[in-house]
């Protein structure tokens, strides 16, 4: 199924699936249990433009604490349960919109079943999740090894154990470290499902090789037409996950909005610290809602016709710099004046 064809699926006020626009999730690596860090951590998630938010739910006090945290933020909230099944339950009752399991280890059947009641009577989606890390021992050994046929196999066991229950409010989650076994899992499980795919390269590692791994295996999904809803995993700042995953849809054509950075990659005629202000704008045009191209060039020489398909765009120089529109040079300021000129002519923005 591509994303137009999957079942639309109600997330608190979010809705994914059925060609929905793709949302946008990322995880607290806060306590769950400590509410004023952990809604500290989520506003701010949500003003860099994080869809839904996924809380660890270890401890019935993190179940708990869901209440006064759903009550101090404005997206939905999905409660990540390992082996207990009583935390499934209660971080439902206390407002979770949306509980991501494994039914594989969460216990029998009876305990799954008291899971799915509860979901159930209160039409709370569950996201069924399989990483590779986590396969039966059986489907290993009949595969010989860990394989997408497997983890696609693995997944579709659990879905059809909660269906058989009587419940298919369903999202379905299928990751591994290995992006081309992930990328190959979803290509054969969307062939056998209609459920929405939140899609991820599970510990895909730091900023530099979980932006690799993720732009790489995501890339390759999304642009076949699967996946629904996705969360781009690395070991840092969880905002670092979202500026990631906005710039993977823009550039795959999937979202709109957002300033896009082009910048030059510095030589021997840069005259100013680029590698600084290149990310000194790109962190200050984080909160600006425009859908332009912004150049950050290294020097005042090639600057100009450099930054031509750009919006706007500044260029350096010594203890100088450019301010540029459609290769214009409308002004020119001092070094340490470029963000802030910038940041006028960006909120002042008049096509």
């Amino acid at each position: 199924m591509s994303r137009d064809t999957t079942r639309v699926i109600h997330i608190g006020d979010k809705v994914i699936g059925g060609g929905n626009p793709i949302m946008i999730q990322s995880m607290t690596n806060t306590k769950t249990d400590d509410v004023k860090s952990t809604v500290e951590q989520i506003n701010k998630l949500t003003d860099a433009g994080c869809d839904i938010i996924r809380c660890a739910v270890p401890t019935m006090e993190a179940a708990e604490a869901l209440t006064e945290i759903k009550k101090n933020i404005s997206i939905p909230l999905v409660a990540d349960i390992h082996f207990d099944y009583r935390l499934a339950i209660a971080a439902m009752e206390h407002g979770a919109d949306k509980i991501r399991i494994n039914p594989g280890n969460i216990g029998s059947e009876d305990r799954i079943k008291a899971v799915i009641d509860v979901a159930k009577e209160r039409n709370i989606p569950i996201r069924v999740g399989v990483n590779s890390g986590s396969l039966e021992k059986e489907i290993v050994e009949k595969n010989g090894g860990v394989t997408a046929e497997g983890i696609v196999e693995s997944a579709i066991d659990k879905v059809r154990i909660i269906e058989n229950m009587g419940y298919d409010n369903l999202v379905v989650s299928i990751k591994s470290s290995d992006v081309l076994m992930c990328v190959k899992a979803h290509e054969l499980i969307s062939k056998e499902i209609d459920y929405p795919l939140h899609v991820g390269i599970t510990e895909s590692g730091t900023i530099i090789s979980g932006n690799i791994k993720s732009s790489i295996g995501l890339g390759l999904i999304l642009n076949q037409g699967i996946g629904d809803t996705i969360r781009v995993s690395l070991t840092g700042d969880p905002l670092e996950e979202i500026k990631s995953a906005k710039l993977i849809l823009r550039t795959l054509g999937l979202r709109k909005g957002g300033i896009e950075i082009v910048s030059c990659p510095t030589c021997g005629r840069t005259q100013i610290d680029l590698i600084s202000l290149a990310n000194q704008v790109e962190n200050m045009v984080a909160d600006i809602d425009l859908d332009i191209k912004v150049a950050v060039m290294g020097c005042v020489v090639n600057g100009p016709g450099e930054a031509k398909e750009a919006d706007i765009g500044i260029a350096g120089g010594i203890n100088e710099g450019l301010i540029i529109k459609k290769g214009e040079i409308i002004k020119k300021v001092p070094e340490d004046q470029l963000i802030s000129e910038l940041r006028s002519e960006l909120l002042n923005w008049k096509k």
